[in-house]
């Protein structure tokens, strides 16, 4: 399961640092990994990826209070889109 984060932050370096002190709290609900992205064009768009063993366990990170306070602390402007992704096929190219 993945958990896919859609955000605008004021500034990434800042926002790095939050994220990074972060890593037990995705830990203690059960994320194994992570990928981060950024637009080309806009260095400030993000896209956080987090794998989750399961949709509940996804739910109750971004249901966290603790998330939300975060987010304020990190700069994210506006609000964050979610999206709970299941994998339906990955492929590589040779």
């Amino acid at each position: 399961m993945l958990l896919l984060i859609h955000l605008r932050v004021a500034d990434y370096a800042k926002w790095k640092l939050v994220f990074d002190e972060r890593q037990s709290s995705r830990v203690q609900h059960g994320g194994t990994r992570h990928w981060l992205y950024r637009s080309a064009d806009d260095p400030n768009d993000l896209i956080v990826s987090i794998e989750f063993p399961n949709a509940q366990a996804a739910r109750s990170y971004v249901e966290d209070p603790s998330l939300r306070q975060a987010m304020g602390r990190a700069g994210v402007e506006g609000e964050p889109h979610f999206h709970y992704l299941e994998e339906l096929e990955a492929v590589t190219y040779s």
